[in-house]
């Protein structure tokens, strides 16, 4: 999917290209498409260079609260729950923890270890699998969760947004801690009047009830605020629940008797290698939008999208920023790439700039998962799952700009 999509950019900016030359007489469009590659393949180095020291931070906090022990205790508060949602797998398989473990991480931020135990999760549900080739019910809730993505320390984009200039990069932690509730209830939702799921049973009811409630104590907070206040009052929350985060990780790395420095030493040699590692793959996309945007295909589409959207009298602000809401269900790289286009183009803290951030961090990358999880054990009829999972990553994107009108419109 993402090698189609990739070419696709470079074939519709040559056949735009070709067009506006042949047709409309544009004689500098392949000379700005040539500039847009070799300007935007430097940016994307400079961009990645800038990421180290911030990737190497954060990922250094969150291997402290991974060996404090901040994963172990979200998989006991977690297990309860999705021991009911999955009645299918046994109270003490392997296949829970995994599951648990695997959402705790994804919820840290903790990306590079989320994948290997999604992973293993979907091999363990496919030890109870009846049929290997056809997705079973837990497999695809589960998938399902992935995709909607529940994000409590969006650490990318926190790093994107300081790097490309934002005043304050954590006043969309709030926004998005909303958007991504959303998209997980109404995935669960989707996925339950499938299945069946009785979610009034009341272990499922309690923890729904509750992690409802904490949503709308935020919303009723915000909802008395002037948005003055609500964007001073949300950077403030945010900030001081993020360092109390931090402390806590810390906190507990002292109680366990864990050095915190050598966790924190060793998880930010991880993030200068993922600063690395992520350079060929940011090259590749925001190079391959440079000349998609240089050749005016994508000017073109948006136009015609906020065309439609200005006949029905609606504010089209939101448009600058669904380049990454379109990209986001089939490549995470691509719709992160779209981000930080984004933000380049309007600025960090523009509307379009903290829209696009509040999409990058409502949803995961629905194809994504489902081609990396599903391939992992060879199923080849997913069901309901693709249905399901984008009708989260819908909800999650009309969520996140509601929300941005809301707080920064």
């Amino acid at each position: 999917m993402l090698n189609l999509i990739w070419v696709l950019f470079f074939f519709s900016a040559f056949i735009t290209a070709l067009f506006k030359l042949v047709f409309l007489g544009d004689q500098q469009v392949f000379a700005q498409i040539m500039a847009a590659m070799f300007s935007l393949s430097k940016t994307a180095f400079e961009i990645s260079l800038g990421l180290t020291g911030v990737l190497a931070l954060w990922l250094g906090i969150m291997k402290i609260g991974e060996r404090s022990g901040f994963m172990q205790l979200l998989t006991q508060a977690l297990t309860p729950l999705f021991s009911r949602l999955m009645p299918d797998v046994p109270a003490n398989h392997p296949a829970l923890a995994a599951i648990v473990m695997n959402i705790s991480a994804n919820a840290l931020g903790l990306d590079n270890a989320a994948t290997p135990l999604g992973i293993k999760a979907m091999k363990e549900l496919q030890t109870l699998n009846p049929t290997p080739d056809t997705a079973s019910n837990a497999q695809i809730l589960f998938l399902v969760i992935n995709t909607s993505a529940v994000t409590l320390f969006p650490i990318t984009i926190f790093t994107y947004r300081a790097q490309l200039g934002a005043a304050n990069p954590t006043d969309v932690f709030i926004p998005i801690l909303i958007a991504t509730y959303m998209s997980t209830m109404i995935g669960l939702l989707a996925v339950a009047s499938v299945q069946k799921i009785n979610l009034l049973d009341k272990v499922i009811f309690s923890y729904l009830a509750g992690f409802t409630l904490f949503v709308a104590g935020i919303l009723s907070y915000f909802a008395q605020l002037s948005q003055e206040q609500m964007l001073i009052q949300s950077a403030l929350i945010s900030n001081v629940i993020l360092f109390s985060l931090v402390i806590a990780f810390i906190s507990g790395a002292v109680y366990q008797r864990i050095n915190a420095y050598d966790a924190f030493i060793e998880g930010a040699k991880e993030g200068f290698q993922t600063a690395i590692t992520i350079i060929p793959y940011l090259v590749a996309m925001l190079v391959a939008i440079g000349v998609f945007r240089a050749s005016g295909a994508l000017e073109l589409i948006i136009d015609l999208i906020r065309y439609a959207v200005h006949l029905f009298g609606f504010d089209t602000r939101f448009i600058d920023a669904l380049p990454t809401a379109l990209m986001k269900p089939f490549t995470g790289s691509g719709a992160r790439a779209m981000m930080v286009d984004t933000m380049q183009l309007h600025g960090a803290d523009s509307f379009a700039g903290r829209l696009s951030s509040i999409v990058q961090g409502s949803t995961e990358t629905t194809f994504y998962v489902l081609a990396v999880y599903f391939g992992s054990v060879g199923i080849k009829n997913i069901r309901h799952a693709a249905a399901c999972g984008i009708i989260a990553d819908f909800a999650g994107i009309v969520a996140a700009i509601f929300i941005a009108y809301w707080f920064f419109g």
